[in-house]
């Protein structure tokens, strides 16, 4: 199981984090998520009476929601497979997702996130909104519009992971991000990782500074921002906690 809680401004005193993403983890490792009052776990793994019980511990549980890409340890990964559009690079068990196709948009929203919302979770986020950034067509772009604005209309929170480019088209388009998201989480802003060598790192000095304009821009359009950093430098940590903390 493998968690990463980044300290932003502390809404809770009983919990260490206000913020924690815990992807690998199942029912059965709950404990885990103890220390952070806002969660994102994989719904799937997951029953209506365990939603019950994080909400009884005060926890405010996100969902994981894939859109970008298909993951073959999926059930529905056979039915949607021939609708991909090409192998996801640094992920062997994923493909982009063709999110042009409308039954994948139906079936994301009517089936999957509504069995979610069935489960009782606060909010989703929303994986893979880069698959614009590698096909920038329109049909591309709105398909991730048709998905998103049904996810925010159920009125939830819909946090989008990453997905700048996306994010900043619908920005200069519409003048908003409200339609389609209520922030953003973004990763590596101040961290970097270097696949090849399996490694952490320090952002580049450009990489740094686009993603922090990004993330300012969503903040100024009214979106929240969380930020997810991959490190296990104590002096880069505490450089992140000390922006975060700063901007809220």
């Amino acid at each position: 199981c493998s968690s990463r809680a980044e300290t932003l401004s502390v809404t809770k005193p009983a919990f260490d984090h206000p913020y924690g993403v815990f992807l690998s983890c199942d029912a059965s490792q709950m404990e885990r998520f103890a220390g952070a009052q806002t969660i994102v776990i994989d719904a799937a793994y997951f029953t209506q009476k365990d939603i019950a019980a994080l909400h009884q511990a005060g926890h405010t549980v996100f969902t994981y929601l894939n859109v970008g890409s298909l993951e073959n340890f999926r059930p529905y990964y056979d039915r949607f497979v021939k609708h991909t559009l090409a192998p996801y690079e640094h992920w062997d068990e994923e493909r982009w997702m063709d999110v042009a196709y409308a039954p994948w948009q139906t079936y994301l929203t009517d089936t999957l996130a509504q069995a979610y919302l069935d489960q009782g979770v606060d909010g989703f986020f929303i994986d893979n909104c880069d698959v614009y950034y590698l096909y920038p067509t329109d049909a591309v772009f709105s398909g991730l519009t048709t998905v998103l604005k049904k996810l925010v209309a159920t009125g939830k929170q819909v946090i989008i992971n990453g997905g700048d480019a996306y994010g900043t088209e619908n920005a200069q388009r519409y003048g908003t991000i409200a339609d389609v998201m209520t922030g953003v989480n973004q990763e590596t802003v101040f961290s970097a990782i270097n696949f090849d060598k399996g490694t952490f790192a320090r952002a580049t000095e450009e990489d740094h500074a686009y993603f922090m304009d990004y993330v300012q821009r969503v903040a100024a359009l009214g979106g929240k921002v969380y930020l997810l950093e991959y490190t296990k430098d104590p002096k880069l940590i505490a450089e992140i906690q000390a922006y975060c903390q700063a901007k809220g």
